[in-house]
């Protein structure tokens, strides 16, 4: 934790002395896990469990308590009062006010309640976990969202480029084409669609480049930061062998992330929470024996002895003990019983979902792997087939062999080509990441 508070404090210092600042994704994470407000809630909601489970500590405890309580009042139709006797004098006076005081010091203590007081705090030991296992699946929700916008990033900067150089090419065209057709060999009709394709990748760039804003945007708003400043990530450079890297095996992912992933444990948790919560209702049937102690005293001011002499003779000391047998309590004990045999059910119903989920989400991940996978390497040859394609139109449009259609369509497949190229390989090293995260590795591309 504390590595993470100065990874977070040297980011926003190095931010704050160079706008240029070049967001790697482990950065992105570490900001983000201190920063999200979600993951924030999340602490705080597991402070408040924290404190929960101390008050039920103390619980288990004597409560001990002191009062007091001052009173003043009036006789106004009082016609004897006290008499003293002074040198021989006798005074009698009459005191239509008067003045009152009680002090108590209390102590209760329940003996025994069928447990019910220590099986609620190993309830609350329990809720303590599942919410500090809900902060760290959040925190992995964070990361995953993180991951995925950070090489969708990655895609739409490689892909811009690639429009760039697309819309370089069809800038040649369209200048080639003018000149061919002042010599009369091209019409204004085809120039026109050079001059329309050149329009499109132009258009096209500025369609990728909203959407890399969109995605720069989302991320920032994962990472809660609001300053308009510039932001912009590491661009790492990723080679061919990474996309083709071994695919970890479905099964040994699944088999380790039921042993880690927090969702799992929260859940098997929530199934010994409902065994507590059946304690706990059961104990209702059972008698309840409790012990009070007090120690009182009184003074009042229509008393001829002093306020010290008052508290000493007035003190008066108990201590008892008491039994609460419950005989009939409106069917609340048997209904508290059958509503934690139903949590009971649901929780083990909901193990069963959330590895149900577990194993359909690894399964999307490693299918998206392996898919890609293959997608890439098809597109690899695909490109090169196309680019040597592409070549040749051009040598044989520029000596009048071919029309412009013939070179449209064929710069139109070449671009095709290197787009799902670069969308398959960053597709599949995401996918890989991922599973390897599911895995129990850190996030880290």
């Amino acid at each position: 934790m504390k590595r993470s508070v100065i990874t977070a404090l040297i980011l926003t210092f190095t931010i704050t002395m160079n706008g240029q600042k070049k967001w790697t994704l482990k950065d992105c994470i570490d900001y983000a896990m201190q920063n999200n407000i979600t993951l924030q809630q999340s602490r705080l909601q597991k402070q408040s469990a924290t404190e929960d489970r101390k008050q039920s500590h103390a619980a288990l405890f004597p409560s001990l308590s002191a009062s007091t309580n001052q009173s003043v009042g009036y006789r106004p139709w009082l016609s004897s009062g006290m008499t003293t006797v002074t040198n021989g004098t006798v005074n009698t006076k009459v005191n239509k006010t008067y003045y009152n005081g009680t002090y108590g010091i209390n102590a209760s203590w329940t003996v025994w309640n069928g447990n019910q007081n220590r099986n609620q705090v190993k309830l609350n030991e329990v809720s303590e976990e599942q919410a500090e296992l809900n902060i760290a699946e959040t925190a992995n929700s964070i990361q995953e969202k993180i991951a995925q916008l950070y090489v969708q990033i990655l895609y739409m900067n490689e892909a811009i480029k690639v429009s760039k150089e697309s819309l370089e090419t069809s800038k040649k065209n369209e200048a080639r084409g003018k000149e061919i057709m002042e010599v009369g060999r091209m019409s204004k009709a085809d120039l026109a669609q050079l001059t329309a394709q050149r329009a499109t990748d132009e258009y096209n760039i500025v369609e990728a480049e909203s959407n890399l804003a969109n995605y720069i945007l989302q991320l920032k708003q994962l990472l809660e930061i609001t300053s308009e400043e510039p932001f912009d990530i590491e661009i790492p450079a990723y080679s061919d062998e990474q996309a083709l890297a071994e695919i970890p095996s479905l099964g040994s992912v699944y088999e380790h992330a039921l042993t880690y992933r927090p969702e799992i444990r929260s859940s098997e948790l929530s199934l010994k929470s409902s065994d507590l919560q059946m304690k706990i209702a059961k104990a209702g049937h059972l008698p309840t024996i409790s012990m009070t102690s007090g120690v009182a005293t009184n003074t009042g001011s229509m008393s001829s002895n002093e306020w010290g002499h008052q508290m000493k003779t007035n003190l008066d000391a108990s201590l008892g003990a008491s039994v609460s047998i419950p005989i009939f309590d409106n069917r609340k004990t048997k209904t508290a019983i059958n509503k934690a045999k139903i949590q009971h059910e649901q929780a083990l119903l909901d193990i069963q979902d959330k590895q149900k989920q577990l194993y359909s989400t690894i399964e999307g991940y490693w299918l998206d792997a392996n898919t890609n996978q293959q997608k890439f390497k098809a597109a690899q040859s695909t490109v090169a087939s196309e680019q040597a394609s592409f070549d040749l139109l051009t040598e044989q449009f520029n000596v009048g062999l071919k029309n412009i259609v013939e070179l449209l369509m064929g710069k139109d497949k070449l671009l095709n080509a290197q787009q799902n190229r670069l969308q398959s390989k960053y597709m599949t090293i995401l996918n890989q990441q991922l599973l390897r995260f599911y895995r129990g590795e850190d996030m880290n591309l």
